[in-house]
């Protein structure tokens, strides 16, 4: 079982940046996402990182400002954050699956975190 515990999350100005954090356990096996849902809406994918950190993807609404990174010998991935804006306003989720094929799908995760706000103030 992976506990994923994500921290980092608050409230910014539009332009301003945030850094997510995600910590788990028994993190090198798995592929990570960072995933977000703002309210009324579903949950869609942000970002993916490969087991070894050598390849990543991204959704169309976030490439070129943000990025995500792992630190294999930390038991941490990182969503960094640039450039936000209102519409990036949601609980931004981390997952683990199992495996090194990258999803963009939340049904391919295995584990999730609890969630950690995102607000972006225009």
């Amino acid at each position: 079982q992976v506990q994923l515990v994500e921290s980092g999350g608050g409230l910014v100005q539009a332009g301003g940046s945030l850094r997510l954090s995600c910590a788990a356990s028994d993190f090198s096996r798995y592929t990570m996402g960072w995933f977000r849902q703002a309210p009324g809406k579903e949950r869609e994918f942000v970002a993916v990182i490969r087991r070894n950190g050598g390849s990543t993807a991204y959704a169309d609404s976030v490439r070129g400002r943000f990025t995500i990174s792992r630190d294999n010998a930390q038991n941490t991935v990182y969503l960094q954050m640039n450039s936000l804006k209102p519409e990036d306003t949601a609980v931004y989720y981390c997952a683990a699956k199992d495996g090194e094929l990258p999803s963009t799908n939340t049904y391919r995760y295995d584990y999730w975190g609890q969630g950690t706000q995102v607000t972006v103030s225009s």
